[in-house]
C-alpha cells in the first residue's frame, strides 16, 4: 500500500490520491457510525428521524446528547454508542493522518541526495 523504506518518496500526485482515498474511507466509517446511531435512537429511544440525527451527530462529534432518554434501553444504547463513538473518532483520526505520518517518517529515512526533486 505504501512505499517501503528503500523506495523513493512518492510523487505529489500519488500522495494527493492517497490522501483522497483515505479521506473517503474515513467519511464512509463516519457515515456507517452515524447510521448506526440514527437507527438506534429512532428505534430504541423512539425519537423522530431528525432528533435521531441530531443526537447521533452530537454524540459522534463528542458534544453529548440533546434530549431526555425515555427508557432504560435507550440509556444503555446511548452509553454504548458514546463509547463506540470515541473509538470511531480515534480510528478516523488514524485513517486520516496515516498518509501524512508515513510520508513524514519516510522523509527521515531518505538520504540527502534522494530528497532533491
Amino acid at each position: 500500500m505504501f512505499e517501503t523504506r528503500t523506495d523513493p518518496l512518492a510523487s505529489h500526485l500519488v500522495f494527493a490520491r492517497r490522501l483522497i482515498k483515505f479521506a473517503t474511507i474515513a467519511f464512509i466509517v463516519i457515515g456507517v457510525a452515524l447510521g448506526i446511531g440514527i437507527l438506534g435512537y429512532h428505534y430504541i429511544a423512539r425519537f423522530s428521524w431528525i432528533d435521531s440525527l441530531l443526537n447521533a451527530s452530537m454524540i459522534l462529534g463528542g458534544m453529548g446528547p440533546m434530549g431526555d432518554l425515555p427508557s432504560d434501553a435507550s440509556k444503555v444504547f446511548a452509553s454504548f454508542y458514546a463509547l463506540f463513538s470515541g473509538l470511531v473518532f480515534i480510528s478516523v483520526m488514524g485513517i486520516v493522518l496515516a498518509p501524512a505520518a508515513h510520508r513524514a517518517l519516510h522523509l527521515f529515512h531518505l538520504d540527502e541526495e534522494e530528497q532533491k526533486p
